[in-house]
């Protein structure tokens, strides 16, 4: 990517200023992280072969001596700090985004969000082959601009110090954003806390918002939600809806952290205190996950790396937001997986080990007017940075019909 690509300072729609932002972690901390993972006190091993105590203490254990021998922080930190990074104040807090302009005319723009435990990070593999795409198997037209934002108490934005910075407040924020880099016209794209958000600003009606993609769709009817709820999969559903049912009577068996960052934010003190506690509880978000992450940490690659791994939890552990991060989800009050009332186009790829496949049938109806609809072969919850191959291609087809 050329300096003219990654230096460029966008034209603002209003008088609000957009101050350029790096992030360098002084010495002093990385030693003191040392220290702190080479001091953990263990507990005891769980009792069962499985996942249902939740993230396994050989699992654990393998991170921390990656994390204390062989892990660099300066290489991931040395990407980020190679885009170029802004912070601006929004409705009284600082919102730190990235944002990549295309070297091609005509480029689509596009805001993207990241959810909990995720972070800018996880989006970054999207920049280079989103606004590059003759260089990584695409046309000029396929250009996109990009900005990724930093959900407020997370990463680099400010930590909001009162109520009130709940999902419909940071999908009107966006807005705002998108504006004041002097956008009149634009896509969005989330998955996790992204994909609520999203659906949010399509449901806001801001009119400079074309159109939606999500990875982890708002989708569910609401009487089939109330008796997933309750443990009971409805009759009379077809395979595809069945499916999904039963994924999703799993996965709210196993959801308890975001019941205690629901209910306790603040309890979770030791996030702040111990990186190893801090890890433990970022990774237990759902059991495909979590696999998939063991694998990763048993040399069984596949989709993303031990230092993609480490790079997001240090991001966490730096910027001490294990505990601002959690707000979110007392500050919220909707459905996760409830539909939104999205009424402009929008775009849905399903990917086989998210939280639950989504049936067309159920995107149909949450999405009136459903402009693409795909099932993917491979990926998860985390899929712009599991799969950004695949990701960038959907991202691709989902708005071509836009340019």
């Amino acid at each position: 990517m050329s300096t003219s690509q990654t230096s460029a300072v966008p034209k603002m729609a209003s008088s609000e200023s957009l101050r350029p932002f790096q992030f360098l972690v002084p010495q002093s901390e990385l030693e003191d992280l040392i220290r702190r993972l080479k001091a953990t006190r263990w507990p005891e091993k769980e009792t069962v072969t499985n996942y249902s105590q939740g993230v396994p203490l050989a699992m654990m254990q393998q991170i921390a001596r990656y994390w204390t021998t062989d892990y660099d922080w300066r290489k991931i930190e040395a990407k980020l700090n190679s885009y170029p990074n802004f912070l601006t104040e929004i409705d009284g807090l600082d919102i730190h985004f990235i944002h990549v302009r295309s070297k091609h005319d005509n480029a689509l723009p596009v805001i993207i969000t990241h959810g909990w435990p995720g972070s800018v990070i996880e989006q970054m593999k999207l920049i280079e082959p989103l606004t590059n795409p003759t260089e990584y198997g695409g046309n000029a037209e396929d250009a996109f601009d990009v900005v990724i934002p930093s959900l407020p108490g997370h990463g680099f934005s400010g930590k909001p110090a009162t109520p009130g910075w709940g999902p419909e407040r940071i999908a009107n924020a966006w807005a705002v954003l998108m504006d004041r880099l002097g956008y009149k016209k634009y896509v969005a794209q989330g998955g996790d806390w992204g994909s609520m958000v999203t659906d949010l600003m399509a449901a806001q009606g801001h009119p400079e918002l074309m159109a939606i993609h999500n990875n982890m769709p708002g989708a569910v009817p609401t009487e089939i939600d109330k008796q997933l709820w309750a443990g009971t999969v409805p009759a009379g559903l077809s395979a595809d809806e069945k499916k999904a049912c039963e994924e999703l009577v799993f996965f709210y068996k196993q959801v308890y952290y975001a019941f205690i960052m629901g209910t306790r934010p603040q309890t979770l003190t030791g996030l702040a205190d111990s990186p190893i506690g801090l890890a433990t509880f970022l990774l237990d978000h759902d059991a495909k996950s979590t696999a998939l992450i063991n694998r990763s940490f048993e040399g069984k690659t596949e989709g993303i790396t031990r230092d993609d791994v480490l790079d997001n939890l240090s991001l966490y552990w730096f910027t001490n937001t294990g505990v601002s991060a959690s707000r979110l989800y007392w500050e919220n009050k909707l459905g996760f997986f409830a539909p939104k009332g999205v009424n402009i186009p929008a775009a849905v790829s399903v990917y086989p080990d998210e939280l639950y496949p989504c049936p067309r049938s159920w995107a149909e109806k949450a999405y009136p007017k459903l402009m693409h609809y795909n099932k993917l072969d491979k990926g998860g919850h985390f899929a712009a940075w599991e799969q950004p191959k695949s990701f960038v291609q959907e991202l691709r087809t989902a708005f071509k019909s836009l340019r």
